[in-house]
């Protein structure tokens, strides 16, 4: 392709992402962009960064795409507000996109939406090296830490013997990921809920009134033994070595990034490793998502093949997990590989 050829293309990319802008109805008639742009998940963001960097190095003059950590949450917020050069072209998550998100992107005419799973993640609880060696479970994390357990009243336990008495009467304190985190929903989802439903009236709550099960379930003590941490894992890291007592929720690649400070917590009897997670034995194990507007992909110049390097590296011996991301099983890659070449669509009646 000739100089003057790409610079059409790019132009003709330019003038239809424009376009799209003009159809969702949100403004931004006129704006252009020529830098991808993707937002969310705190804890894909070190795996989309180093994918942002390869995408550079293997093609020279494309400017590095510009990744935010802003959590899963807000992140589909900022995605699902339109289409249009004003808008991101990705949405990275560490949970899968929700019902009522798909419906907020298509209220705003985010219709087209690719759906691929670039690999696992496991939900880590960690301590400081000469931390007390706590084992958990998710009976005991949900006792712990939520408002009302199992409906019975406001959480009084004060340490964690109040709560289990093999374990230390050291005073509660974890340090984890706020309400607009992938992982705090998936704190949720793999663990708090599974420890509510140890209770079989949860399971019978459920069934009746399911708001009422998931405050009773899922939400958090606001009395300062769950310390929300921000989107900056990193802090909960360094929080863990100025407090040895406290226990700290994040993503297990930051947990493998730091084991020369950190210990695992291991969660019915189970160590976060590679391996465990991998396989899916870990209780925590979950799959991290992209979330891509099939609208951008032609007005964003890069936008393919940003998506190509992601699915060239996510391999279990590629450049991702080097990064500390756990490759997804060989079939999971396959089917997201094709979905990447094709740039199927998501079906949203399959949300939840």
């Amino acid at each position: 392709m000739n100089k003057f050829t790409l610079f059409a293309a790019t132009a003709l990319s330019v003038v239809s992402l424009s376009a799209c802008g003009d159809q969702s109805g949100s403004g931004g008639a006129g704006q252009t962009r020529d830098q991808i742009r993707a937002v969310g998940s705190s804890t894909v963001y070190p795996f989309a960064t180093a994918v942002a960097e390869l995408f550079v190095q293997g093609n020279p003059g494309m400017k590095s795409p510009i990744i935010e950590s802003t959590g899963t949450g807000g992140g589909m917020k900022l995605f699902c507000a339109g289409v249009g050069a004003q808008h991101p072209d990705i949405a990275n998550a560490s949970r899968r996109m929700k019902k009522s998100e798909f419906d907020m992107c298509a209220a705003n005419g985010v219709k087209d939406i690719i759906e691929v799973q670039v690999g696992v993640d496991g939900l880590a609880f960690a301590e400081a090296k000469n931390g007390p060696g706590y084992k958990l479970t998710p009976k005991i994390v949900y006792e712990a830490l939520a408002a009302n357990p199992y409906g019975k009243g406001p959480n009084k336990a004060e340490t964690w013997k109040d709560v289990d008495p093999t374990l230390p009467a050291i005073a509660i304190s974890v340090f984890g990921p706020p309400s607009t985190s992938g992982t705090r929903d998936s704190l949720a989802e793999l663990i708090l809920e599974k420890g509510c439903q140890s209770d079989p009236a949860m399971k019978e709550l459920k069934d009746k009134n399911e708001d009422e099960y998931k405050a009773t379930c899922t939400r958090v003590r606001e009395d300062g033994k769950y310390v929300d941490s921000g989107e900056n894992d990193n802090l909960i890291v360094q929080k863990l070595g100025a407090n040895p007592n406290a226990v700290g929720v994040f993503g297990y690649s930051f947990l493998e990034e730091n084991k020369d400070t950190l210990k695992d917590v291991p969660i019915n009897g189970v160590e976060a490793t590679y391996e465990t997670v991998s396989t899916g034995q870990y209780p925590g194990a979950r799959p991290l998502y992209i979330y891509v507007k099939k609208a951008h992909i032609a007005a964003i110049p890069g936008l393919q093949g940003f998506l190509n390097a992601f699915a060239a590296n996510w391999s279990p011996d590629g450049a991702l997990t080097k990064r500390g991301m756990v490759a997804a099983p060989e079939d999971v890659r396959k089917a997201s590989a094709e979905t990447v070449k094709a740039l199927t669509v998501l079906d949203g009646s399959k949300l939840k």
